[in-house]
């Protein structure tokens, strides 16, 4: 398994918060089934085992959007995409399977385009139930405290207690 990690932080833009404080973190090929490593089915059993529950299998949607009291791990089962993170001026993620994105509690994101088999498989740690939040310039300023208490969760998603794991080096608060 020849994981290849990135990770950013994204600016408010006076509609997003996105997240102050957490990078975004990019996993790519973490579930490659490459080399005798996890398959992309294995996603979902793999963030469950790691306290990321709540999980549901299916598409991202198509408009702007962030939760402001949870993180989200978002896995690629299948198809390929394009994701954008952080707002109108964030970044856009080519994703295939085996691909994972971490976003930080507050993160804008949103599918741009897809392969008409793009499927993923979010989660929440600790099952968290995520509120939906959307564009608004003055549900963003009430937002930065809700996400300011989402705290760093005991396990990363893709590594669980590996003491190397990027979310245990990244998400320092």
């Amino acid at each position: 398994m020849d994981i290849q990690v990135q990770s950013f932080f994204l600016k408010e833009d006076g509609q997003i918060p996105n997240n102050p404080t957490l990078p975004v973190i990019f996993y790519q090929n973490a579930f490659d089934g490459e080399d005798g490593g996890r398959s992309p089915e294995e996603i979902e059993a793999a963030f469950n085992s790691h306290g990321w529950t709540n999980s549901w299998t299916g598409d991202v949607y198509d408009y702007l959007h962030y939760h402001s009291n949870t993180h989200e791990v978002l896995g690629v089962r299948r198809g390929t995409g394009t994701v954008l993170v952080g707002g109108d001026s964030g970044q856009r993620i080519d994703v295939k399977p085996g691909d994972v994105i971490l976003l930080p509690a507050g993160t804008g994101h949103m599918k741009i385009e897809s392969t008409d088999d793009f499927e993923v498989v979010g989660a929440y740690p600790d099952g968290a139930e995520p509120n939906m939040m959307q564009r608004d310039p003055a549900k963003a300023a009430q937002a930065k405290n809700t996400i300011s208490n989402a705290g760093v969760p005991d396990q990363d998603p893709v590594y669980g207690l590996d003491e190397q794991s990027p979310m245990r080096h990244k998400w320092i608060k």
